[in-house]
């Protein structure tokens, strides 16, 4: 996964209230939950087939390979705690959400102004329609061009254009993030 992505994973997790379940069975199970019971989705998702899914279920294998490992660790925490998840991303889009970075800015702007890219720490509230874009494009599975568009498009009107009142036709580009941290609450 990408950055923004992966920052907005962290935040989603950071409001999580139990931790994961630390077995491979058990992971399945919850990701067998949230795919309602079937296991050909719960195969589809994992890359395996469907035998191996009822193997682990039944206890017959016990340790998986490292891939296997990684995207039971990767598909069980998106589907820990989703009643959670939801709210958190309701309340997101209610309020906003809190970026703090230092990524690689760029902007178009009027001939004659400084606009290109550099460095920027920033610490910024996107503003609730922006997080809700965001985290929509998000639980929608966009990838990480357009996520990076959206933040980038909150970003640029909440620091850039300081919420309408100035630069107003500003189109601003993230590039090379350097980190990323989310918090949703």
């Amino acid at each position: 996964m990408g950055e923004v992505q992966d920052a907005i994973e962290a935040a989603l997790q950071a409001v999580q209230t139990r931790p994961l379940p630390a077995s491979p069975a058990a992971r399945m199970r919850v990701i067998l939950r949230a795919e309602k019971g079937s296991t050909r989705a719960v195969a589809a998702r994992l890359g395996i087939s469907t035998r191996t899914v009822q193997r682990y279920l039944t206890g017959r294998i016990r340790r998986p390979g490292p891939q296997l490992a990684a995207a039971l660790e990767r598909e069980a925490r998106r589907s820990w705690q989703p009643r959670i998840r939801q709210r958190a991303i309701r309340r997101a889009a209610q309020a906003g959400i809190a970026v703090e970075t230092r990524a690689r800015f760029g902007f178009t702007a009027a001939p004659g102004s400084t606009d290109d890219p550099r460095l920027r720490r920033v610490t910024e509230t996107i503003e609730p329609n922006a997080a809700a874009a965001l985290l929509a494009a998000h639980q929608a599975g966009a990838d990480e061009t357009e996520l990076r568009q959206l933040l980038g498009q909150g970003l640029g009107f909440a620091y850039f254009q300081d919420r309408g009142r100035r630069a107003a036709g500003l189109d601003v580009e993230v590039t090379d993030i350097d980190y990323l941290d989310l918090d949703l609450s």
